[in-house]
């Protein structure tokens, strides 16, 4: 389903019109739509290591800034040497500081920021951290972004997530009851998450 088609299929269970365009057009029922949809397909983006949404840096030394696309590492062993062993994570400052200046066979790396630092810094070379990416619309030409720029955009993840965030959120903007609308969107997300995950 692309954008347009999600907001149309909203609009029928919000006793909406249905919209020809709804990207860029001055219909303020339109603009809140796209709005919302954002506001939506942001948060299913965040709620889940969506497999669509994970991809790969090839490192090529230490420091190594971070692609701009990047939002978080992958969930357990997302630093990989070149020879396949794992790069313990170490979030804290004060024990990075120790950790480089002990030599060390086992390899380590930092998150500083945008950057990655690595000990010893040789393990570095060939390197590969997966991540999430923080980008969840698809565009035309298959270009991936983090957020919608046109009707026939479609998401990363499955688009009835953003149909059934979207119709929660409609109801609450205009005081109508949401609550069922919003138990339901997060018992699909919950199912959701374990069928990309492979869990049943």
């Amino acid at each position: 389903m692309t954008l347009v088609t999600v907001i149309n299929e909203v609009a029928d269970i919000v006793s909406l019109d249905r919209f020809d365009s709804v990207y860029g057009t001055n219909d303020p029922n339109a603009q809140t739509m796209v709005a919302l949809a954002e506001e939506a397909g942001a948060e299913i983006a965040r709620r889940a290591d969506w497999k669509r949404m994970l991809t790969t840096h090839a490192v090529s030394a230490s420091p190594e800034l971070l692609p701009s696309d990047y939002q978080r590492l992958a969930p357990g062993g997302a630093v990989r040497a070149a020879d396949g062993h794992f790069f313990r994570p170490i979030a804290n400052g004060a024990q990075w500081a120790v950790i480089v200046g002990i030599a060390s066979a086992e390899p380590y790396c930092h998150l500083r920021g945008r950057e990655m630092l690595f000990s010893p810094a040789a393990f570095a070379a060939g390197a590969t951290i997966e991540y999430v990416s923080k980008n969840w619309v698809l565009g035309d030409p298959y270009e991936e972004r983090d957020a919608f720029r046109a009707d026939d955009d479609t998401t990363l993840f499955p688009e009835r997530l953003l149909k059934k965030g979207l119709i929660w959120r409609w109801k609450r903007q205009k005081g109508l009851p949401y609550e069922d609308n919003l138990a339901e969107f997060e018992a699909d997300l919950l199912q959701e998450i374990n069928a990309d995950r492979g869990v049943s």
